[in-house]
């Protein structure tokens, strides 16, 4: 993306620089003399239009310090024009070889300063109505997304009151002896009642979210291979916190998924939570098994689960600027740490 976003600024100034040369092209100059005061305005403009993308518009104006910003702005485009005094002089006595003219400084920095705020305003403005445009066009898509999303999701939903009447059915039909089996069914069917009654919500608390991960990874241990080790470990966990529902599950399936079964080695899962005021750690790190890694991507290619892609657009789309993942892949682990702020 750097090397496509350089090539099409070079485009653009070359080509404001052509589109100057021939349009404003003064009938008294030659061609040459042309190319080279344009040269001189382009490398002005320039250097105001970056500070400004990269400076002034960022921290002043989208901030709104705008008296900070127009005073700033006036600056820079006053000091460009006074130093294109002395430049027009060297250009005129060494480039042109005209030794025997007077200069008219304040006739140089007025004109230097009308044409400079001229394009560098025309460009800035250009620019801003581009981003903008794109930017309408960005909430529209997610808009779309969402509408979606949400559709699907009811489409995908099971008849809630035939499903836990099955499971009250499947229930009472386990011997009364088999204690593991009646608790598991009941941790599924809370899990259920939760994915169908209080996940179509934007946020949902976080004690909620981390009961049903609890349930599911109770559930996993259940029926994985015993050389796995699984733990759960929680730190000052803030319950009031708000969450985006199911959000952490796809990272922690993942990991389950794709977990080592080695021989004597050390084969594991390890799940960290951690909370504070507005803030919210998650790392999950596990053991890896490259045979059984790929065997699962070409499985999951074909299914229809969310996966790590849509939990990613997922936080894009509900956190924003507000995250940040990384997930890491080692030579025999494979890592996620998740940092959500201002929750």
């Amino acid at each position: 993306m750097k090397k496509y976003l350089i090539i099409y600024h070079f485009l653009f100034w070359l080509l404001a620089y052509i589109f100057w040369i021939f349009v404003f092209r003064n009938s008294t100059l030659v061609l040459t003399h042309a190319i080279t005061i344009q040269f001189c305005y382009l490398i002005f403009i320039a250097a105001n239009y970056y500070f400004n993308t990269l400076y002034a518009i960022p921290y002043l104006l989208n901030k709104k310090y705008y008296v900070k910003f127009g005073i700033i702005f006036t600056l820079a485009i006053t000091v460009t024009a006074l130093i294109r005094i002395p430049v027009s002089m060297l250009v005129t006595i060494y480039v042109f070889k005209i030794t025997n003219t007077h200069f008219d400084y304040l006739s140089i920095f007025y004109n230097s300063f009308i044409n400079i705020l001229f394009w560098v305003v025309l460009i800035l403005a250009g620019k801003m109505i581009a981003e903008k445009i794109r930017s309408e066009i960005y909430i529209e898509k997610i808009e779309k997304e969402k509408a979606t999303t949400e559709l699907n999701f009811l489409r995908a939903q099971f008849n809630p009151h035939f499903l836990f009447n099955s499971i009250n059915s499947i229930y009472g039909h386990i011997d009364k002896s088999n204690k593991p089996a009646r608790e598991m069914l009941l941790k599924f069917s809370e899990m259920l009642r939760y994915q169908l009654y209080e996940c179509n919500v934007e946020k949902t608390d976080l004690d909620r979210e981390l009961n049903y991960i609890k349930n599911y990874i109770d559930l996993q241990k259940s029926r994985i291979d015993e050389r796995i080790r699984v733990s759960f470990r929680e730190d000052n966990i803030n319950g009031n916190l708000k969450i985006a529902p199911l959000l952490l599950i796809t990272f922690i399936e993942n990991a389950f998924k794709y977990v080592s079964i080695h021989e004597g080695m050390d084969n594991y899962i390890d799940i960290y939570l951690k909370s504070t005021e507005g803030y919210l750690f998650f790392k999950i790190e596990n053991t890896k098994d490259t045979a059984i890694m790929q065997a699962n991507i070409i499985q999951a290619e074909k299914s229809s689960g969310l996966g790590i892609a849509n939990a990613k657009r997922r936080l894009e789309l509900l956190y924003s600027n507000k995250y940040d993942l990384k997930i890491n892949e080692y030579e025999e682990s494979y890592e996620v740490i998740l940092t959500l702020f201002d929750i």
